[in-house]
């Protein structure tokens, strides 16, 4: 045991629990899988727990040459969905001892200064979305270990990707609009240059091509729901042929639709189908509450940390799009006949 006044060490720890210092080391950094028993590490972990030990992380820091920080580069914060990313992360972060420093690209998309004096010396690693991506020139985080989220697998530059899986949730929306008799569509496209997009656009065409009578038009958007109402009702202002859904990259240009479609007089959804994708809380706050599609924001930072955390320690990351999930609700129906 400690000394009255005095803070406890590891090898009080090794002593309380019966083991060597090692065992300590390997189950407070979470190595002990395959090293030594479950009812050791809980025996390390109570003991630790009793003392009131906590890892000296400056000292070990300093040894392994670790700041034990990690940037998460983000567009501006305009949805809560790089919020809840940013929790996840953080969540698997500090259960292995790291910080998580939270960089909204200040532009929003696209370039961004260099927050730190040198991001190679202040940073272990940095976790990038693919829209925040030219940011990383800023920072120069390409010379550091880094993971991509949203980012095509062929072509990243970081040591890993991890995606949500975009093109089953266009499939989803696309085959429950078809399942209601919907032939016409326009795609209301956010007018950003990023691969996230590029494959909700790929998979939308390539899912309806097939399809006798189905017909589909793009419009873009600038990301906000101002810029969506113009381009949507520029888009369904012709009464001939207008589509009978529109199929929106996000919850915020599904907003912009429905103004549009009250502006002209449409009634969503008895005479326009619309959707989204995201599932954020603007989902279920505008009337009718909105067919969507929903992305776990919090697992894709979990799984963005973790993969991080495996190129850091020299191991493969796990592999496999996140699941995402189709929600009905009021905002869409069969056409009208």
């Amino acid at each position: 045991m400690p000394r009255a006044g005095t803070r406890p060490t590891s090898r009080d720890v090794a002593q309380a629990a019966g083991v060597s210092q090692a065992a300590v080391s390997l189950v407070l950094g979470d190595k002990w899988r395959g090293r030594v028993s479950e009812a050791t590490a809980e025996r390390v972990r109570e003991a630790a727990r009793t003392l009131g030990y906590r890892p000296n992380l400056a000292a070990r820091n300093l040894r392994l040459g670790r700041t034990r920080t990690v940037l998460l580069v983000v567009p501006a914060l305009t949805t809560e969905f790089f919020a809840g990313v940013y929790t996840g992360a953080a969540r698997v972060a500090s259960r292995h001892g790291f910080g998580v420093v939270l960089y909204p690209s200040p532009e929003g998309i696209g370039p961004a200064r260099d927050p730190f004096a040198s991001a190679q010396a202040a940073l272990d690693g940095v976790i990038a979305s693919s829209m925040a991506a030219e940011a990383l020139t800023a920072i120069r985080g390409e010379a550091l270990p880094l993971v991509m989220l949203d980012s095509d697998p062929a072509g990243s530059v970081g040591a890993a990707t991890v995606n949500l899986d975009i093109a089953d949730g266009v499939r989803q929306v696309t085959d429950h609009l078809l399942a209601l008799g919907h032939r016409r569509f326009l795609h209301l496209a956010a007018d950003v240059a990023s691969w996230t997009f590029e494959v909700r656009a790929r998979e939308l065409t390539a899912r309806l091509e097939d399809v006798p009578g189905a017909s589909l038009r793009t419009a873009r958007a600038p990301f906000s729901i101002k810029g969506a109402q113009a381009a949507a009702e520029a888009a369904l202002s012709v009464a001939a042929d207008r589509p009978t859904a529109v199929v929106c990259d996000d919850d915020h240009l599904a907003a912009g639709t429905y103004k549009a479609a009250r502006r002209l007089g449409l009634r969503v959804p008895e005479d326009l189908s619309v959707t989204g994708l995201d599932d954020l809380a603007l989902a279920s706050a505008i009337d009718p509450e909105l067919t969507t599609v929903r992305l776990d924001a919090e697992l894709f930072g979990e799984r963005g940390m973790e993969a991080l955390l495996a190129v850091l320690e020299g191991r493969a990351p796990a592999s496999g799009d996140i699941p995402v999930e189709l929600v009905l609700r009021a905002s869409t129906a069969p056409p009208h006949p």
